[in-house]
């Protein structure tokens, strides 16, 4: 037995310390996955009576909770053991106090959104352990239709199968079309809950008067329509899992009370003063940059680091050109039951199309040729008018321009990283992209052979 599996042999203890229910559940099941032996409590008060009771290998706080802070209890830590390492995991608005953390021992910090190979990399040099080499993960299985050829997308659902199994809040990102809907439905097969309801709503498609009565129901006589009693949404998803799509369409009032739902769980009737409460599992989802949104002031800074505990970026279809075919057989297949089969030109074709409108653009345009080719060869005249002239376009003169724009896009990306001493949430800042989508090209840039 070698000395690093006699180390790992003892698992090492990690505090995890935060008052979000979420944000533990998604730490202690991915600290447990990987060989630690995480113990989780919900205030600065009680860790500080744990460490007084138990020897710990590390402790990961966050910051701001009710109660005594994280910064206030890494310093009333430091009093008993000076050498306990401390993350403390951090919102963008406290980087400052952040900095001033490290003055007081602190090993690290993390901004939220937590990215959990950083948070693993980082326990693993304070605690002193190594992992053993890990197998390849596999996958649970894919539900039936969904598509991931490519390594961006295998990517996207091999950090799905991390955080599925926790009931941490998740929040899926991508352009309007990617497939954000499918993700939740992935995420939640794979979840614990996967025996409940998954209850969708879509916020941007109920008028604005209506969705707080969608989401949270309402007693009879509430409003004049309101002929009878009617439970809400989440009062339907309880012990299952809620998905709300284009989440950043909320207005301000209806905000304030999903956010008094991430906190506790509790919400009332419109009508009714009597609290009730829900344990559903919160998926949200926008194709808006809600960071965007934030600093102009049309979201909620709280809510929205509540619901984004974990980001999953979905990317759009033109960055993942190996799951262009394969959506597209399974498209065609669906429409003309197996019968259609493309032309070597429309083949070559719909790998050259940018599909700005993604993955339900792609389907649009299969569902389209499949009917005016009634079912038999799909050649480029059944196609779209803008992917036709695509298809008939030279072959040669498109390549060079789109390898000319992803080395544009390397090279900025490259120098942007240069600027900010490789610090990938602010350079992701920078580019006006999230900080998992950075990872995301990053690890594309990686898979072509460049040095990340």
């Amino acid at each position: 037995m070698s000395a690093d599996t006699r180390k790992w042999s003892r698992s090492p203890r990690i505090l995890i310390v935060d008052d979000d229910a979420g944000q533990r559940s998604l730490l202690s099941s991915f600290l447990q996955s990987q060989g630690y032996d995480p113990v989780a409590v919900d205030s600065g008060e009680r860790a500080l009576a744990l460490l007084r009771e138990t020897e710990f290998s590390m402790m990961v706080s966050d910051v701001r909770m009710p109660g005594i802070s994280g910064l206030e209890t890494l310093r009333r830590a430091r009093e008993h053991n000076t050498a306990l390492p401390v993350l403390l995991v951090t919102a963008y608005t406290d980087i400052r106090d952040a900095v001033g953390a490290m003055r007081d021992g602190a090993v690290n910090y993390l901004a939220k959104p937590i990215d959990l190979d950083e948070l693993l990399a980082i326990i693993q040099k304070a605690t002193g352990t190594v992992r053993p080499p890990a197998p390849a993960i596999t996958l649970p299985p894919l539900p039936v239709g969904v598509i991931a050829q490519s390594p961006l997308m295998q990517t996207v659902f091999r950090d799905a199968a991390l955080v599925a199994p926790s009931d941490t809040r998740i929040l899926i990102t991508g352009e309007s079309g990617v497939g954000k809907e499918i993700l939740a439905d992935v995420l939640h097969a794979w979840s614990r809950r996967s025996a409940g309801i998954l209850v969708k709503v879509n916020c941007a498609a109920i008028p604005e008067n209506l969705l707080e009565s969608e989401l949270f129901g309402h007693e009879k006589g509430a409003f004049t329509s309101a002929i009878a009693q009617r439970i809400g949404r989440f009062e339907e998803a309880h012990d299952g899992t809620i998905f709300l799509d284009e989440i950043g369409d909320m207005t301000a009032p209806l905000q304030a009370k999903l956010l008094r739902v991430t906190q506790n769980g509790s919400f009332s009737r419109v009508g009714s003063n009597q609290e009730r409460q829900t344990n559903a599992r919160l998926l949200a989802a926008t194709n808006k940059n809600l960071e965007e949104r934030v600093r102009a002031g049309a979201f909620r800074e709280d809510l929205f680091y509540r619901l984004n505990v974990v980001e999953l970026n979905v990317p759009p279809l033109r960055e993942r050109p190996e799951d262009i075919l394969p959506l597209a057989a399974h498209f065609i297949g669906k429409f003309t039951q197996g019968r259609a089969r493309f032309s070597a030109a429309v083949t070559e074709g719909l790998t050259r199309y940018a599909w700005p409108g993604n993955v339900r653009e792609l389907g649009n345009a299969m569902e389209r040729a499949a009917l005016l080719s009634r079912g038999e060869m799909i050649l480029p005249e059944h196609l779209p008018a803008r992917v036709r002239a695509v298809v008939e376009q030279a072959a040669p003169a498109a390549l060079p321009d789109a390898q000319r724009l992803e080395e544009i896009e390397r090279q900025a990306i490259f120098q942007a990283l240069r600027e900010h001493q490789e610090n990938r949430t602010e350079t992701a800042r920078a580019l006006g992209i999230s900080r998992r989508a950075l990872l995301y090209k990053l690890q594309r840039f990686r898979e072509q052979g460049f040095e990340v």
